[in-house]
């Protein structure tokens, strides 16, 4: 997956929301606008082209000083499904929210 044809897309508004992760966003007070305001200044941080689901990836954006995950994944070849989002967790990442810490 390509940062600037996923930029595009979720500028487009070319992008869903997973139906099973709508209530998780609402309680994690994510909204679409975070995640393109997120998007547009994110970058790709883990990319999974052989996920047996599908092509997907996991950005990094923030919303101000706020970082967030994005989880896309490759809907058809003009959508883009956003599979979840979340806050990342400081026990599970480094200070710069874009390493895995070692287990």
């Amino acid at each position: 997956m390509d940062i600037e044809d996923i930029r595009r897309k979720v500028g487009a508004g070319r992008y869903a929301i997973s139906f099973t992760h709508t209530e998780k966003l609402r309680l994690r007070r994510i909204k679409a606008a975070d995640i393109e305001q997120a998007v547009k200044s994110g970058n790709i941080i883990e990319d999974y082209p052989n996920d047996p689901r599908g092509a997907s990836c996991l950005i990094l954006g923030h919303i101000g000083n706020r970082p967030l995950h994005i989880l896309f994944a490759q809907l058809e070849a003009v959508e883009l499904l956003v599979v979840t989002a979340y806050e990342p967790d400081p026990g599970e990442w480094e200070d710069d929210w874009q390493t895995r810490k070692a287990r």
